[in-house]
C-alpha cells in the first residue's frame, strides 16, 4: 500500500470514503448555487440571511437528537436516509427555480428541512469513521477525505459561477440530486458492527450522557465557545457580505466569487497532501492558529475586494482551516469514546452553529446600515482574536495525539 494511503485498506473505508466522494463532487456547487438562487428571487441581502438562517436554525433544533440517533442505529442507514430526505428538498428547489414559482418563503420552508437532514447526518459521519478504520490511521483517513473535499472545491466554485451566470443556479442543484442518488447505493455496501445501543436508556437519559462527557473536557467545550463567535462571523462577513458584495462590486463579480472560493479549496488541498503524510504533533494549537488566518480574506474582502489579492488571502486561509478541521476530528475522535463519539460531536456542532442565524441575520442587516468595509475589518479582528485567544488554555495548547504513529511530527 502506498505510504500515505493506507487507510484504503479496509474495504467499509473504501466504500465510505467513494461515497462520500461522490456527493462532495456534485456538491461543490451547493453554497453559491443556493445563494445566487436567493438573490434570482430576490436581489436583498435580508432575504439571503433568512434562507441560511432556516437552513441553520433547523440544524440546531435537531442536532441532538441527531447524535443519539447516530449512537443507536446504523449510522450507513441514517445518511442513507437523510439523503432521500435532501434529494426530495433541493429537487423542489430546483423544480421552482425552473418553472419560475420560486418565492423566498418557501425557499426558506425548503432550507429548513435541509437543514433538519443535515442535523443527523453530520453526527453519524463523525461517529462512522473511526469504525472504518484503525486509530494510527484516523489523522490519515480525515485528511483523505479533506483532499477530495478540497479538490472538487477548486473547480466546482468556478463551474458553478460559469454555470449560474449562463444557466441558472437551479441547474447546479439538480447536480447536487444526482450526487446523492448514486451515493445511497454505494453506502449500502458499507458493512459495519450492529451499533451497542442503549439498553434501556431513555433519550433523555443519552442526552444526559452526552453532556457529561462535553463538559469534563475543557479543552472541547473552550473551543466550541470561540467557535460560537467565529462561525457566526464567517456565515456573516464570507457567507452573507460575500455574495452581496461579488453580485453588486464590479471589481469581484459573481465568477470572481468563485475563483476566490476555489483558491480557499487550493490552500486546503495542499494542507490535506501535508497531512496525508505528517502527522500534527500538537492538534489544537497548531488548529486554531490555523483558524486565525481567516481574518486575512475577511481583511482584504473590506479593503480592497480585487480578485487576486482576495484569492490568495483566501488559499492561505484554507490551509490554516484544514490544520484546524483534521486536528480537531482527531482529537475528537481519539479522546472521546466512540459509542458516545455522535452525542458529543452534537453538542460540538450546537454550540459551533447555534449563534450562526444570529450572525447571519445580524449581518444582513448591517450591510445596509453601516460602511461595509468597516463592518468587515472590525470582524477580522474579533475572528483573529477568538482564535488566539484558546491557546490560553493549558488542555488546548497543550494536547498531543492519543495514538503512537510512525512518520515525522509536525
Amino acid at each position: 500500500m502506498i505510504r500515505g494511503l493506507e487507510a484504503m485498506q479496509d474495504p467499509g473505508f473504501r466504500w465510505f470514503f467513494l461515497a462520500r466522494a461522490i456527493t462532495l463532487v456534485t456538491g461543490s456547487m451547493s453554497s453559491i448555487a443556493l445563494a445566487f438562487a436567493v438573490l434570482q428571487v430576490d436581489n436583498d441581502a435580508l432575504s439571503l440571511s433568512y434562507v441560511l438562517t432556516a437552513f441553520t436554525v433547523a440544524n440546531i433544533v435537531f442536532v441532538l437528537f441527531g447524535g443519539v440517533v447516530a449512537d443507536r442505529l446504523p449510522r450507513a442507514l441514517i445518511i442513507q436516509s437523510c439523503y432521500v430526505i435532501d434529494i426530495l428538498s433541493m429537487g423542489a428547489m430546483a423544480a421552482l427555480l425552473f418553472s419560475g414559482t420560486a418565492t423566498i418563503p418557501l425557499m426558506i420552508v425548503l432550507a429548513a428541512v435541509n437543514g433538519a437532514s443535515t442535523a443527523f447526518v453530520l453526527p453519524a459521519m463523525q461517529g462512522i469513521i473511526p469504525q472504518l478504520t484503525t486509530p494510527a490511521h484516523l489523522q490519515q483517513a480525515n485528511a483523505m477525505l479533506s483532499f477530495v473535499r478540497s479538490a472538487v472545491t477548486i473547480g466546482g466554485p468556478v463551474i458553478a459561477g460559469i454555470l449560474v451566470a449562463t444557466a441558472g443556479p437551479a441547474w447546479a442543484m439538480l447536480v447536487q440530486v444526482a450526487g446523492w442518488l448514486c451515493a445511497i447505493p454505494v453506502l449500502a455496501l458499507v458493512k459495519l458492527p450492529p451499533p451497542a445501543g442503549s439498553g434501556e436508556s431513555t433519550l433523555l437519559r443519552d442526552l444526559r450522557t452526552g453532556w457529561d462527557e462535553f463538559r469534563s473536557r475543557t479543552w472541547l467545550w473552550v473551543v466550541v465557545l470561540a467557535f460560537m463567535i467565529m462561525n457566526a462571523i464567517h456565515v456573516g462577513a464570507w457567507g452573507v457580505v460575500g455574495p452581496y458584495i461579488a453580485k453588486n462590486n464590479e471589481l469581484l463579480g459573481i465568477t470572481g466569487w468563485g475563483w476566490v472560493i476555489s483558491a480557499e479549496g487550493v490552500g486546503v488541498l495542499v494542507m490535506t497532501l501535508l497531512l496525508m503524510w505528517f502527522p500534527l504533533k500538537r492538534p489544537l494549537r497548531l488548529g486554531m492558529i490555523g483558524m486565525a488566518f481567516f481574518a486575512i480574506p475577511l481583511t482584504m474582502l473590506g479593503l480592497h475586494p480585487a480578485v487576486v489579492f482576495l484569492a490568495i488571502a483566501a488559499l492561505i486561509a484554507g490551509a490554516g482551516l484544514e490544520v484546524f478541521s483534521t486536528g480537531w476530528n482527531v482529537a475528537m475522535m481519539e479522546n472521546i469514546p466512540g459509542d458516545k463519539l455522535s452525542r458529543v460531536s452534537s453538542y460540538d456542532m450546537l454550540g459551533s452553529f447555534v449563534v450562526m442565524p444570529i450572525g447571519t441575520l445580524i449581518y444582513g442587516w448591517m450591510i445596509t446600515h453601516a460602511d461595509v468595509g468597516i463592518v468587515l475589518l472590525v470582524s477580522a479582528a474579533l475572528y483573529a482574536g477568538c482564535a488566539l485567544a484558546t491557546l490560553a488554555v493549558p488542555s488546548v495548547w497543550r494536547m498531543g495525539r492519543a495514538s503512537v504513529v510512525d512518520a515525522a511530527d509536525v
